[in-house]
């Protein structure tokens, strides 16, 4: 039994959640989001709250109850609070600024590093070290910041590279002489 699946999804003031065809709309504040059905779960909107039950006693049901239970609430908490990832910059010279839909980044390579910024996703540079990727799709935020932060990934002599705020990097001794 799914611990996690067992458990419906509440859905709060404000938001509608509605199930055309194969396909689950969520709409709120944020704006709206839509994922397609497995044929495997069943799906129920009752009293404000959706519940996700498995189709059949199959083990491929039972396995995608949980993770279909997870991205019903993962949409929800999209279009109420939204999502945000933080990457902080390391290293002499590294710096990112933000203009219009495009994120420059300068990585200590010959050139500077423009990233095109998806729709749907907005990025914030507090400051020159740290970039804030934000928006209502959790998949879509996490690979955004996958993709920045690919361009110089940690490095565990000095640190040097982007990594994710609270990131443990494991540091390496040097050379010993």
């Amino acid at each position: 039994m799914s611990r996690i699946g067992k458990k419906p999804v509440a859905v709060p003031a404000g938001v509608t959640a509605t199930i055309e065809g194969k396909q689950l709309s969520v709409k709120g504040p944020k704006g709206t989001l839509s994922m397609p059905l497995a044929d495997e779960v069943t799906y129920a909107i009752e009293d404000g709250n959706v519940s996700v039950q498995p189709a059949n006693g199959t083990k491929r049901a039972r396995s995608f109850w949980g993770m279909q239970r997870t991205m019903v609430a993962n949409l929800i908490t999209g279009v109420t609070t939204g999502y945000t990832k933080t990457l902080q910059i390391t290293g002499v010279g590294y710096r990112a600024a933000s203009q219009g839909s495009n994120l420059k980044l300068q990585l200590g390579y010959s050139h500077d590093v423009n990233f095109e910024i998806p729709e749907g996703i907005t990025i914030a540079t507090p400051d020159q070290t740290t970039v804030n990727i934000s928006g209502i799709d959790k998949q879509k935020v996490g690979q955004v910041a996958a993709e920045i932060r690919r361009w110089r990934k940690p490095e565990p002599y000095k640190g040097k590279g982007i990594k994710y705020a609270g990131e443990f990097i494991f540091r390496k001794e040097g050379k010993k002489k």
